[in-house]
């Protein structure tokens, strides 16, 4: 199969705000350079790997349907989701729209017994990670409960700067969300809360 246009994908966990997409959408798209493919459009995601369902996760398997490119790039499969399942019926979707899945730094080609073989591995190592750290996630609040500690994502993870300074740029609540991994009714109360009010009540 001839590539020509490819769509890249990045993902960060909702908890891993030291993280940033763009690190992953750099190695993409040096990577599409090196092989001569076209960029369709990146889509980046602030989501648990989880969820099979995320905005521009959806957003790039409705346009892979289109066939508007002939490939997605991630840096893993477990940026794509963390649950074997899915994943292996994502593959079967993406072959029957003759797309195409490539793994900058997990090398397989799924066309092969072998190919596939390895994918199914990887996704269950995907599966089996998210376990682990959903253990040692449960054993550190059972830990903090018994310690006396207050539980609870802090009020002010996200800085309120940078919500202003996008805010500053004309940007959608929703786009802010996207950039900063909150809702758009999140985004409006912290705007709000530092006393910007012009336009945001009907802004969406």
């Amino acid at each position: 199969m001839t590539i020509s246009k490819v769509a890249l994908y990045a993902r960060v966990s909702t908890h891993d705000k030291d993280q940033n997409p763009e690190n992953q959408l750099i190695k993409l798209r040096s990577f599409a350079e090196r092989h001569g493919w076209g960029v369709y459009d990146d889509y980046k995601d602030f989501a648990s790997g989880a969820k099979f369902s995320r905005p521009d996760y959806d957003k790039m398997l409705k346009e892979a349907r289109q066939r508007r490119f002939s490939a997605i790039l991630v840096v893993r499969l477990d940026r794509l989701g963390r649950t074997a399942r899915p994943l292996l019926d994502l593959l079967e979707e993406l072959k029957r729209f003759n797309v195409e899945l490539i793994c900058t730094e997990q090398p397989f080609d799924t066309s092969s017994p072998m190919g596939k073989a390895c994918f199914t591995i990887l996704a269950a190592m995907a599966e089996l990670e998210l376990e682990l750290i959903r253990e040692r996630t449960m054993d550190g609040l059972d830990r903090a409960r018994a310690q006396g500690k207050r539980l609870g994502r802090p009020q002010n993870a996200i800085p309120t700067e940078r919500i202003l300074v996008l805010n500053s740029q004309g940007l959608s609540l929703k786009r802010i969300g996207r950039e900063v991994g909150m809702t758009p009714q999140g985004v409006k109360k912290r705007l709000i809360k530092a006393g910007v009010t012009k336009r945001v009540e009907n802004r969406t």
